[in-house]
């Protein structure tokens, strides 16, 4: 199997060419004492004031704007830590690679348990989106293992363009609302049904390049007689 210190980054995100040089304009500007470590914690500071935000609509739909600047919080240090090792060269490669995914994991389950716990949708709806996204995740650590390769976006897609459809829809709810809606007997609400659909999309992703990844991989690996 590849090194996890020689993996091939591939993120060609919609918003990378905004989201790249402002990285590398930030990692400039970094105080000395500030670490990738410290950016770490930063991005999970974000994702708990996420949950409680969302918690907290419960009783006042204006914590919405609290939720969305914890999406803000979580894309900042997140999305900077990796960039800053790079930026000073003080990667550590399998420490780093260990740190920032389990660290990803604890966020989303946060970020997306925070929702379920929202009057704005269904905590069952809520927990498949967590389990589509988990199942992607895994998807993503396997093959940078096996392949080399760490995938960060699929049809241009990557955590930071989630996080944009977040604040967006976190928008769309404070002035609109979330109308119910009667679909086939049942009674779902907007967000409910996106939720779904959101779920069904990532679950049909992961079965379509799990297919397509073991059937080049058996290619490359052939049983031996």
């Amino acid at each position: 199997m590849p090194e996890i210190k020689k993996h091939v980054r591939i993120n060609d995100i919609l918003l990378g060419p905004l989201e790249r040089p402002a990285l590398q304009w930030l990692a400039a500007r970094m105080p000395d004492w500030m670490l990738p470590d410290h950016l770490t914690i930063i991005g999970t500071f974000g994702a708990a004031l996420i949950f409680v935000s969302y918690w907290l609509t419960n009783y006042d739909k204006n914590f919405l704007w609290l939720a969305s600047l914890g999406f803000i919080i979580n894309l900042f240090g997140d999305s900077l830590d990796g960039t800053l090792a790079r930026y000073r060269n003080i990667q550590r490669p399998k420490y780093g690679f260990f740190i920032d995914h389990v660290v990803d994991a604890f966020n989303e389950a946060l970020i997306f348990l925070g929702f379920g716990l929202s009057p704005y949708i269904r905590f069952e709806i809520a927990s498949l989106l967590l389990i589509g996204y988990l199942m992607m995740s895994v998807l993503v650590y396997v093959r940078t293992c096996v392949k080399g390769e760490f995938v960060i976006s699929y049809v241009g897609f990557g955590p930071t363009e989630m996080r944009a459809l977040a604040i967006l829809a976190n928008t769309l709810l404070f002035f609109f609302g979330n109308p119910t809606l009667i679909l086939f007997g049942f009674s779902l609400t907007i967000f409910d049904s996106v939720g779904l659909v959101i779920a069904l999309v990532l679950f049909i992703v992961f079965i379509v390049s799990s297919y397509s990844q073991a059937r080049e991989l058996s290619r490359i690996d052939p049983q031996v007689e």
